[in-house]
């Protein structure tokens, strides 16, 4: 955010602790634990012989703010919790986009550019062996493009970066035939299909986090008792356990700075003083042990973005971008319920409808961005690593953070803005120079 000491760009951390009295702004330094606890408290686990699991995602922005604050305590607390060969089998850390942004809205050329740029912040941070670790993938926000073009360009950009997987709302997907996933489906991967306006398909398995009221959920260990409850099914040949997937938004809630630490004890020691068949354990860790057993992408469950079926019902399964654009304008006309901007977990919240004048500016931003470069870069890949378009890339990463929308009109806003305004002056420059 352009808060600085001559609005230079500072994390929302350091603009906490440089005005204590504002707002919730106290709770800078309980912030700054929350991001670091975990390297205390699966060590505490660890040595009272509990064998504790947690995926983390930490956006690329976070991770630059505390680099940029110096703040060392958090880094090696990271770094530990990354690298050190003990944690390995614990934490899985989980990839996502470098800011903050909202998949759906954000444009579909930089959705490759976030996630490179958050594979290449994580790698500078923890190195090569710390990356190759990492597998799956968190949306911010757990939002998916249900666009058909704007969702085949998501799962295409994660699988050529490398993902294997993807958690997704359960509300955000939906069966082949239209209906909700069946409860059953929740707790064992599926496998996403996604087709573009061209009728070609690509897919990705897709771990399927359950609704309800997030933060609480896992700040009151919920999975866990939910997973007591769970039977085990059948994946092809092969019975599996099943798996409950959840996860908060991190510490902007009293539930998750206050309550989770105890009840993530608690939910652990339970699991080491009664061994009835509930063991905690992580996305890639579980997919592999299927993997190990026989079982296969091919025998998972297929589902689809929500309302893809009625869209390609109305548009025909031959449609060109043309005719699905136009079924989507008549849906769109005949149900208010019917949306293509994708689904997440703050569904009574639009990431898109009354902020024109933060999307304008941010599709503007892009197209200039690529209008600039993308030629450039064709012809000499090394342009990437200049000064001129790092600097404009970084405004254009940071224009598309969530947190620009979901404030309302406002300060919020008016840092958007801001921003908006340095990224064309970054290319204006860049132009100046011949890049």
């Amino acid at each position: 955010m352009p808060a600085g000491a001559d609005n230079s760009l500072i994390s929302h951390l350091q603009h906490m602790l440089n005005h204590p009295n504002e707002g919730d702004n106290h709770n800078a330094e309980p912030f700054a634990h929350c991001y670091r606890r975990l390297a205390e408290l699966l060590p505490e686990l660890i040595n009272e012989g509990c064998d504790p699991r947690i995926m983390l995602d930490y956006s690329g922005n976070l991770l630059w703010g505390i680099e940029q604050m110096g703040r060392r305590d958090i880094g090696d607390a990271l770094r530990y919790l990354a690298c050190d060969p003990l944690m390995q089998s614990h934490v899985e850390w989980l990839g996502t986009f470098w800011s903050h942004a909202v998949a759906p809205s954000t444009p579909i050329p930089d959705l490759k550019l976030q996630i490179s740029a958050w594979q290449q912040q994580f790698e500078a941070c923890f190195g090569g062996a710390a990356l190759e670790r990492v597998k799956g993938f968190s949306p911010p926000e757990m939002a998916l493009p249900n666009h058909p073009d704007t969702l085949f360009e998501f799962v295409k950009a994660l699988k050529e970066a490398g993902y294997q997987w993807l958690l997704v709302q359960e509300h955000s997907v939906e069966r082949m035939d239209g209906t909700p996933l069946h409860r059953s489906q929740c707790f064992v991967p599926n496998r996403l299909l996604a087709r573009n306006s061209k009728g070609e398909e690509i897919s990705i398995t897709a771990l399927v986090k359950t609704q309800g009221s997030d933060t609480k959920l896992v700040g009151q260990m919920q999975p866990y008792y939910e997973a007591m409850g769970c039977e085990r099914q059948q994946l092809g040949d092969v019975e599996v356990p099943s798996l409950v997937s959840q996860i908060a938004d991190g510490e902007n809630g009293g539930v998750m700075m206050n309550e989770f630490p105890e009840a993530f004890r608690q939910a652990n020691r339970q699991v080491r003083d009664n061994p009835n068949g509930t063991v905690a354990i992580n996305g890639s860790e579980y997919i592999e042990a299927l993997e190990r057993n026989g079982v296969t992408p091919n025998h998972f469950p297929t589902i689809q973005a929500a309302q893809q079926q009625r869209l390609w019902s109305e548009a025909g399964d031959n449609a060109s971008a043309e005719e699905i654009q136009n079924a989507i304008s008549r849906l769109s006309v005949a149900d208010a319920g019917f949306s293509m901007e994708g689904a997440s977990w703050t569904n009574n919240l639009s990431w898109v409808e009354g902020y024109a004048n933060v999307l304008g500016p941010m599709n503007q931003l892009s197209a200039a961005f690529h209008g600039s470069f993308d030629q450039s870069v064709v012809e000499d890949p090394s342009i990437t690593s200049t000064k001129p378009y790092q600097e404009a890339l970084l405004h254009v990463l940071l224009l598309e953070t969530s947190c620009f929308r979901y404030w309302g009109q406002g300060t919020w806003t008016d840092f958007a803005h801001e921003i908006h305004r340095r990224g064309n002056e970054r290319l204006e420059r860049a132009q100046r120079s011949n890049l």
